[in-house]
């Protein structure tokens, strides 16, 4: 079987530190990317589990897959859950949803658990978009602008790229900077085009890292022109799989000149988090309404 040297290794998680949790309200999040699928369980909004997955060519059954990969951890029933929230491109595609929110909505609020109520900026980098999104202290969106031209800038050209060079997506951030010198940055926004590009420098002699290299700051570039335009303000924080993208993550920070949260857990939980997170709000909202 050929590597595949796209795929970012897939993710299960316990909390060893919640030991207490049987009897707590338990809430779930979904998140259906484009590439990959997070489900997150929370216990009382605290964080008890979580997978990240490959989305599948079927997004109901990367959420049914994910979820039950977190069911599995916790040994917890899925009609345990007391309400679920899907969230993602695929949203709609949640079998078992209570409720459907946007992902940038989740997005913010996850970011707001993982990085802490100062932040203010979040650059959510996903599979076939990026975001620009601005929240309260609360993780409440106050407004977001996204760059969604083609996926040349996002985690899917990332994949194209490693499969295109045969370097392990994995490595391709630290492997950027072992270039002694770099051509010019790759200036199509189109998979396509770019991978043109790519072929022409490798004929012309560059080594990986040097192509590499030019690919991560031109993706870089793209991304600080984003955060420019939408207006940067601190603290700023990352979510989304180019999160674990060195190559890309320092470059953007010297081009604005800040330097990203960390947190932590996994940057790709976050829209999954988050729709956890509502879906608690959600369900004290509904039983407030029938208290009344």
């Amino acid at each position: 079987m050929a590597q595949e040297y796209w795929r970012w290794s897939e993710e299960n998680w316990i909390n060893p530190d919640l030991k207490d949790w049987r009897g707590a309200l338990l809430t779930a999040g979904v998140d259906i990317g484009s590439t990959s699928t997070q489900a997150v369980l929370m216990a009382d909004k605290k964080l008890l589990s979580y997978a990240s997955i490959r989305t599948g060519s079927n997004s109901r059954d990367s959420a049914v897959n994910a979820m039950n990969r977190v069911l599995e951890l916790t040994g917890i029933k899925r009609e345990e859950i007391a309400f679920t929230v899907g969230t993602g491109y695929g949203r709609v595609n949640v079998p078992f949803a209570d409720k459907t929110v946007t992902e940038i909505t989740c997005h913010a609020r996850g970011a707001n658990f993982i990085y802490g109520p100062s932040v203010r900026t979040i650059l959510d980098m996903g599979g076939q978009d990026c975001k620009a999104i601005h929240c309260d202290e609360k993780g409440k969106v106050r407004s977001f602008m996204m760059n969604d031209k083609c996926a040349a800038g996002t985690g899917r050209g990332m994949e194209v790229i490693a499969d295109l060079l045969g370097v392990p997506i994995e490595e391709i951030g630290e492997r950027s900077f072992q270039a002694d010198q770099i051509p010019k940055p790759i200036t199509s926004q189109c998979v396509v085009f770019a991978k043109t590009e790519v072929g022409h420098l490798m004929r012309e002699g560059w080594t990986k890292e040097q192509v590499l290299a030019a690919y991560c700051q031109a993706m870089a570039d793209r991304v600080a022109r984003l955060l420019e335009r939408s207006g940067m303000e601190q603290d700023f924080a990352i979510t989304g799989g180019i999160a674990k993208n060195v190559g890309v993550v320092r470059r953007v920070e010297k081009l604005l000149g800040v330097t990203a949260l960390k947190g932590d857990y996994d940057s790709q939980i976050a829209g999954a988090l988050g729709g956890a997170l509502m879906a608690y709000d959600l369900l004290e909202k509904r039983n407030r309404r029938k208290q009344r």
